[in-house]
């Protein structure tokens, strides 16, 4: 966090911009941090590094210009961007996504959004689709506007809150929490992961369909 507050806010902004617009344009966002890099940017804005409005509008623009660019991409380079072999393990997921599309048109590029993969196909399976771009920008829009705020502001609570804590135990104490927090979620991610090896579940199948 203190070396986040050592660089100048526009690069702040030019990082998190450049990061969640580069999510959903380039077709890559199950390895871009979109998500993480918005929860940072509030952050910084909890620490009165920069304004959350800002870095709020920062956020939203992105999403919304990054998802436009993946849509155009994916209407004239659409068939190309399925053949890619970065893809194949994910071919299960792809079709999940162009089934949701199929079914719920606009309201799959807003709920889509939503879920770290389909953020990231959704806008080039939109523009395959040959959906109208007035459509698309409508549930796009929305989309952006609701993730882009959600998140900063997520960012922002968390920020506020670790500082709340730091002034009433101490930064180290502070830290020592938060690194038994993270230290948790880990070892329940890797119980989970074992188990669903085990089991031959898949979470994100569920998490897909319920989207």
């Amino acid at each position: 966090m203190e070396r986040l507050l050592d660089i100048a806010p526009i690069w702040v902004f030019l990082i998190v911009f450049l990061l969640v617009f580069l999510e959903d344009a380039i077709f890559v966002g199950f390895v871009i941090p979109g998500e993480t890099a918005a929860v940072i940017g509030g952050v910084a804005a909890s620490q009165d590094h920069l304004h959350v409005a800002a870095m709020a509008a920062v956020v939203v623009a992105a999403a919304i210009l990054g998802d436009s660019v993946g849509f155009e991409i994916g209407k004239h380079f659409g068939p190309r961007l399925l053949a890619m072999k970065v893809l194949d393990s994910r071919r299960d997921k792809l079709d999940k996504a162009r089934d949701l599309l199929a079914r719920k048109g606009g309201s799959a590029v807003f709920l889509g959004r939503f879920v770290a993969f389909f953020r990231a196909v959704m806008p080039a399976l939109a523009g395959m689709s040959r959906m109208p771009y007035p459509k698309f920008l409508a549930f796009n829009a929305i989309g952006g506007l609701v993730w882009g705020i959600g998140f900063v502001m997520l960012g922002f609570v968390a920020g506020n809150s670790y500082e709340k804590v730091a002034k009433t135990v101490g930064r180290d104490a502070a830290l020592i929490v938060v690194v038994l927090v993270v230290v948790a979620i880990i070892v329940w991610r890797v119980r989970a992961h074992r188990s669903e090896k085990k089991t031959g579940y898949d979470p994100s199948a569920s998490t897909d369909s319920s989207s």
